[in-house]
């Protein structure tokens, strides 16, 4: 099926891993051009070149903290003037930070916030006059099942992933008029650098446990109905049909990249 992305351009935030590489690596395989983002220079250096290696398009980094003053701008401005256009903004920037309500503090939610949040408005304020000069465009925000259904012990991350949605749904109908597509997906345990670092940090990832055994038991601990974690490369694969033509009519969905984990549709 052709996504019709051959010569699109996109900005990832959170690009050079996990979900955000993944949703590159499909838009570059389809002919688009990517912009992704991130605070780690060398990864994503490393990532854009792997990826353009083996991609029709071409993805060049673009090194920052979202959350800074003016960051937006900058970023934008750089597609603009390696690619002349912004047809697609991807929000997925932001690690889970879950904890029960009492362990919490006002600077753990407000940091979250500046990410997940703030800077994602942000960004999505300086691609609308971009996408309204095309006629039209597509933004995907990555939140969590967890802001539609919150656990004990998931905040703030679920309260910020649950803005998002909301967000969503009421960009969808404010911007329906410039034909700006706007949808999130909802993930649930998908493969990750965030994952493995933890894995690392609680000495689990040793020679004797590889990861992919430390994935099978985290997949059976969490009742995942398929009974395994998702590839990066499945939610890039949705992420990337939400971006193309053959989404055309879709705007204000919430769509679960969980393997059936989340109770609700």
């Amino acid at each position: 099926m052709d996504l019709e992305l051959n010569g699109k351009v996109a900005v990832i935030t959170g690009g050079g891993e996990g979900i955000g590489r993944g949703a590159a690596e499909r838009i570059a395989a389809e002919g688009g051009n990517v912009v992704i983002v991130g605070r780690r220079a060398a990864l994503l250096d490393a990532a854009a070149k792997d990826i353009t290696a083996t991609g029709r398009g071409v993805v060049v980094p673009f090194a920052c903290d979202i959350t800074e003053d003016g960051a937006a701008k900058r970023i934008v401005g750089a597609a603009l003037e390696r690619f002349g256009r912004v047809d697609i903004l991807v929000n997925n920037a932001g690690t889970s930070l879950a904890k029960p309500f009492e362990q919490t503090t006002k600077m753990e939610w407000m940091a979250d916030f500046d990410v997940k949040v703030w800077a994602a408005l942000d960004l999505i304020r300086a691609v609308i006059p971009e996408m309204r000069k095309l006629g039209g465009g597509r933004i995907i925000n990555v939140t969590a099942i967890a802001g539609r259904t919150p656990a004990a012990g998931s905040l703030p991350t679920s309260t910020a992933r649950a803005s998002g949605i909301a967000a969503t749904k009421a960009l969808s109908r404010d911007l329906a008029q410039d034909n700006i597509l706007v949808n999130t997906v909802c993930i649930g345990f998908i493969k990750s650098g965030q994952h493995e670092r933890r894995y690392h940090r609680q000495g689990l990832a040793t020679e004797g446990a590889p990861l992919d055994g430390l994935y099978a038991e985290d997949a059976k601990r969490r009742g995942i109905p398929l009974g395994r974690v998702g590839e990066t490369s499945e939610a890039g694969d949705v992420i990337a049909f939400l971006a193309s033509a053959r989404a055309s009519y879709l705007t204000g969905i919430a769509v679960n990249i969980d393997g059936g984990t989340s109770p609700v549709m």
